[in-house]
């Protein structure tokens, strides 16, 4: 392992006698000496400045602890610590030369009581409780777990920001941003730890389809902002959709769900589940009569739906539906990716589990794919243990853009929330445009709904230009701004047109079976100008 100057940890020798600490590019292992991983022990000097940490030949050596080293040391920490924390010993353990008398020349500089003091657990004080230190191996015995202590943020927007990382991350490191950990695999350094491991006394990973330090703080943040007791994420939306349906729906089970849904949701009900004996009712998302009829002549499992839907962004009464379902034994999920966990809080209105499509607006720089759901611990554990079979992981790096993007959720869902509701009132009012499908408008179907249980009603607006096919063509060709792109829900704005872009393999028969008509166009506002956004869609509209 090559360690440059720049890479070294700062150690400073309490004794201004004592000869400079020096790095070397590469320790020497050459000569008859073995070298052995430096013993950590703790003395405390009288008159000193700071503790002295002592290393086998590096007595004279203060190895100053970051800062916030204690805080950081969290119950979950016990997983990495002795790979990541503690390697920083083993770098600033290094000199010149670790059997050459240049480290002798240091310790003769300490002090003498400091010299002479036995290799010794360090104890690192946090009030009445202590972290141990022993040899390379870091064991915390009674660190309250801070996950709970990021109550005092009262925003969603704070809490998007820092959940998960600002206290209590179980990476012991003082970067600012969460690390990412590449790694398919985790070691046991004695069969006693894997079989501690194994029996939940200790905690820790195993193998990377199961869980990594990265993506665990992806799930924490988004548990901390949908009020969840565990969320899980995986390599997609549809892998989380479909990992959910299969746990939790047992062979010959019933499932409800709405005519308006994203088409391969759509797909996998119509024709994977049916060969499991599943089937389905299908209703209007305002159908509570259809709702309260399907529970009550099937043993309806589950009741799934989005809300908004896609593309139409039809509303569900989540506590409605939640208090039906309850009384009939049937779990509720939620799919709320159009409404992000910022403008909406399904689960507080009674929903047992709320899916998202993280690539959309959780991720929100249309560069990762990710899903994630979110519920109680004894249901989301169901839903793991699949995963963990069926092997949808979500790999760390994109993990790390999933937590990067949640940095600045709330500031690009207030702006896109507010960009769509004035277009959207925009484009009602022009004599080109025949309909706007927009929870946030008056003339929305369930807009008194989405008033009462949405704080904001996102940022994707459908409406129905006055043309046919080639018309609504010529209007989406004709914008200079977005995107003709699948997905929604980042910076850059995009626009497609489902005929197409959809549906495109189906007939204009079949796909007015779904409501999918030529001139209907779906346009997700980014981040972009209200103003330039505004100006390229009248310009566009103008054309045709």
């Amino acid at each position: 392992m090559a360690v440059s100057s720049s890479q070294c940890l700062r150690i400073l020798s309490h004794s201004p006698s004592s000869p400079s600490f020096e790095c070397r590019s590469d320790p020497d292992y050459s000569g008859s000496a073995r070298f052995e991983k430096p013993r950590i022990s703790y003395r405390r000097v009288p008159g000193a400045a700071a503790s002295v940490y002592t290393f086998g030949g590096l007595s004279s050596l203060i190895f100053k602890f970051p800062p916030n080293f204690v805080r950081q040391l969290s119950t979950k920490a016990r997983r990495n610590c002795s790979n990541i924390g503690v390697a920083q010993v083993v770098a600033a353990s290094w000199s010149n030369n670790p059997a050459s008398g240049s480290s002798s020349a240091a310790a003769s500089g300490s002090a003498a009581a400091a010299a002479a003091a036995p290799a010794s657990p360090v104890e690192i004080s946090a009030g009445d409780e202590v972290a141990v230190v022993d040899g390379l191996n870091v064991q915390l015995e009674a660190l309250a777990d801070l996950k709970n202590e990021a109550s005092f943020l009262s925003s969603d927007g704070s809490i998007a920001v820092h959940a998960g990382e600002r206290l209590g991350r179980g990476i012991v490191t003082d970067a600012i941003t969460t690390p990412v950990v590449n790694t398919s695999a985790y070691f046991f350094k004695k069969t006693a730890e894997l079989i501690d491991f194994k029996e939940k006394r200790r905690a820790s990973f195993e193998y990377g389809r199961y869980g990594n330090p990265t993506t665990v703080v992806a799930e924490e943040k988004i548990s901390a902002l949908e009020g969840a007791e565990s969320t899980v994420i995986m390599a997609s939306g549809m892998c989380a959709s479909t990992v959910m349906f299969l746990a939790l729906v047992p062979a010959g089970g019933h499932i409800v769900t709405t005519t308006d849904c994203y088409r391969k949701t759509r797909i996998f009900i119509e024709t994977l589940l049916p060969k499991m004996g599943i089937t389905a009712t299908v209703i209007d998302p305002a159908d509570m009569e259809g709702l309260e009829s399907a529970l009550k002549n099937n043993n309806v499992s589950l009741f799934f739906t989005e809300s908004p839907t896609n593309p139409f962004l039809r509303c569900v009464d989540i506590k409605l539906v939640s208090d039906l379902c309850h009384k009939n034994g049937a779990l509720v999920c939620i799919d709320g990716t159009f409404a992000t966990p910022l403008n909406q809080k399904a689960l507080a209105l009674g929903a047992d589990l709320i899916l998202h499509s993280a690539t959309k607006f959780i991720g929100g720089h249309n560069d990762v794919l990710a899903g994630c759901i979110s519920g109680s611990e004894k249901l989301i554990t169901q839903i793991r243990n699949l995963h963990h079979v069926l092997g949808g992981a979500l790999n760390p790096n994109a993990a790390y853009l999933i937590i990067r993007g949640m940095k600045t959720l709330h500031l690009r869902v207030q702006q896109q929330n507010s960009t769509a509701l004035r277009m959207a009132k925009i484009l009602e009012a022009h004599p080109k445009v025949k309909r706007v499908h927009y929870p946030g408008l008056t003339s929305h179907p369930e807009h008194h709904i989405a008033k009462k249980q949405m704080t904001g009603f996102g940022g994707v607006v459908s409406f129905e230009v006055d043309g046919d096919l080639m018309t609504t063509i010529k209007f989406i060709d004709a914008l200079k701004i977005p995107y003709i792109a699948p997905s929604f829900g980042g910076c850059e704005s995009i626009v497609d047109q489902p005929a197409i872009m959809s549906y495109w393999d189906l007939s204009q028969s079949e796909r007015l079976k779904y409501g999918i008509m030529d001139n209907l166009i779906r346009f997700s506002f980014g981040v972009e100008d209200f103003e330039d956004l505004k100006a390229d869609m009248l310009q566009a509209l103008e054309t045709i």
